[in-house]
């Protein structure tokens, strides 16, 4: 497939602002320029210009987020986050917080299987210490905010919830949670943005902290 001017252009565009092409940057351009062109305007929005969360804020949400959705490619990302400022230390206590996430699941399972004996609310008590150990000094509204992305991502509606209250709780707004579940769609398509956002809305409509919209 032959490159058009426009592509070419396009495509040293892309790479101006990011610092690398990815193949499918090199595909688009050849074949469509103006969705490579329109892709990276929207890329640019969701990840590159700053929003409502500072930089480290967004790359340590990152940094769960691709752990939870076991990106390779999320290297890019470790790099963007030592250039905000972040330390192998900061990095490693957001994957922690994805890694604390996972473990949900068991904790869901004996809670359903075993409560005679596992008690449910003690389970819960059991994963909030466990939370509580990764997030070590990071800000409670920020290291919820990573651990509900990376429920999100998962497609588990409970602890997402959860992870929402305790956020709300410590101050974080509804603009900085949807700036944390927005990065969701690159890792994780648009469907699944689509199931973590209408968690956030049924919780909210039983009252239980505000709506995303």
């Amino acid at each position: 497939m032959t490159m058009s001017d426009k592509g070419r252009q396009v495509l040293a565009s892309v790479e101006s602002k990011r610092g690398y092409t990815l193949p499918y940057h090199r595909m688009m351009a050849a074949s469509s320029p103006d969705l490579l062109a329109a892709y990276d305007a929207f890329y640019e929005q969701l990840t590159l210009v700053s929003r409502i969360l500072t930089p480290v804020e967004r790359e340590t949400v990152w940094a769960g987020l691709l752990a939870a959705a076991r990106e390779v490619h999320g290297f890019i990302h470790m790099k963007r986050a030592e250039k905000a400022g972040m330390g192998r230390d900061d990095i490693a206590r957001a994957v922690a917080i994805a890694a604390v996430a996972q473990s949900w699941e068991i904790f869901s399972f004996s809670g359903t299987h075993w409560s005679a004996w596992t008690m449910p609310e003690i389970v819960e008590q059991r994963y909030l210490a466990l939370f509580e150990t990764a997030r070590g000094d990071l800000e409670p509204k920020l290291a919820h905010l990573v651990a509900l992305v990376c429920h999100g991502a998962c497609r588990r509606e409970e602890a997402m919830v959860l992870h929402l209250r305790h956020a709300f709780a410590a101050g974080i707004t509804p603009d900085q949670v949807a700036e944390g579940l927005s990065y969701m769609i690159i890792p994780c398509g648009g469907n699944t943005l689509i199931e973590a956002v209408s968690y956030w809305e049924e919780a909210a409509k039983r009252g239980l902290f505000p709506s995303p919209s």
